[in-house]
């Protein structure tokens, strides 16, 4: 069987460097995987609902250089993001007596890639591994840049390393199987790469937001592609997130708040960041960083996603008072500040506190129908 044609965005990290392979079948070619580092087993970790429908297909394709490929699926969801989860995936590999070559493949969405890359930093002190993600969010944010990690009750991503894979295979035929809701999800953090990098991209998103939403491959293609691109572009020049990378949590300082005081799960992380992005942007307006057009836009777009852009109640009496307990958790706060990545005009975007009383008016205006 003949290769399908892909495309390539590459990580430029040194010694560190990998490929982003973009295309359509990429789980069922076999001569994909075929520069890996040898080993004699694999560990596939996916999940319930991904398993049954891609890892026969992938575990036949590392079959072919692999002596022995194992598959462990573990429950499905945010809720599942625990130490407890991840110690299944430790349980796998000492049962099946994996060693330090052993190549660990991650085939789900951001959930199971954190996960695997986390045990993959963690296990015999680091192994090798692979992301194949599933889910649109994933795709074009989170199996890419080498964060790996599991959630606290306390605070989303408190725990973890960086921690980079060695390759990253974005099979877009994965994404046909993808609920509504799932899909929208994932179009957050392709938006969020507008207001704060490419106006040219936000454009082209309001030209092509039903192709996306109507699953249209050249358009889900493009936009994997081009946020790839930005985000491989960010992370070559600060890949611990030591200042320029942080631009990437748009709309997260807000958007983590929401999910850990909902509960892991009860807004997907998507829905989160999108109705986080308009508070940002919401606040960036008020301190004078941006106008009102380009906040309107963004508003426009996040609705047509269809994402949430009201945000809920966390607390009765004081709802604006338990998001700002909470963002203080986060791990962009300095001492207790927290910081905002805030637009800083069009395509660009800061890093910064704001005083509370402001914080508080944003948060209320934001959370009102």
């Amino acid at each position: 069987m003949s290769m399908l044609p892909f495309q390539t965005v590459t990580i430029d990290l040194a010694e560190r460097s990998y490929d982003i392979q973009i295309g359509a079948d990429l789980l069922g070619q076999a001569a994909l995987f075929a520069d890996l580092p040898r080993a004699s087993s694999v560990l596939v970790v996916s999940n319930t609902t991904v398993a049954p429908l891609y890892a026969a297909r992938l575990t036949a394709a590392l079959g072919q250089h692999y002596p022995k490929v194992h598959l462990l699926a573990l429950p499905d969801g945010e809720v599942h993001k625990t130490w407890q989860t991840l110690n299944l995936i430790f349980d796998a590999l000492l049962q099946n007596g994996c060693d330090r070559k052993t190549l660990m493949v991650a085939l789900g969405g951001g959930v199971v890639g954190d996960m695997t890359g986390f045990a993959a930093a963690s296990f015999m002190r680091g192994v090798p591994f692979v992301q194949v993600p599933t889910t649109l969010l994933s795709q074009v944010d989170s199996s890419v840049g080498g964060k790996t990690g599991i959630n606290h009750p306390l605070g989303k991503n408190m725990v973890g390393a960086f921690y980079q894979p060695l390759r990253v295979f974005c099979d877009l035929d994965t994404l046909k199987t993808l609920p509504d809701r799932e899909l929208s999800a994932g179009l957050a953090e392709v938006i969020k790469y507008g207001p704060i990098a490419d106006l040219v991209f936000m454009d082209w998103l309001e030209l092509n937001m039903d192709a996306l939403l109507g699953r249209d491959a050249q358009a889900l293609a493009h936009a994997v592609k081009r946020s790839c691109e930005i985000k491989a572009w960010v992370v070559a020049q600060d890949e611990r997130e030591g200042g320029l990378r942080a631009i990437l949590n748009f709309g997260h300082t807000f958007g983590h708040a929401i999910e850990a005081g909902l509960g892991y799960g009860a807004w997907l992380h998507g829905e989160a960041v999108a109705c986080g992005m308009l508070m940002a942007a919401r606040l960036s307006q008020r301190l004078g960083l941006v106008d009102a057009t380009l906040v309107s836009r963004l508003h426009t777009l996040v609705l047509r996603a269809g994402l949430p852009v009201v945000g809920p109640t966390l607390d009765a009496t004081d709802n604006a008072g338990r998001y700002l307990e909470l963002m203080r958790l986060d791990k962009k706060a300095d001492a207790g500040e927290i910081k905002f990545v805030l637009i800083d005009g069009p395509s660009k975007a800061r890093v910064q506190g704001a005083p509370d009383a402001l914080v508080r008016e944003v948060i209320d205006a934001c959370c009102q129908v």
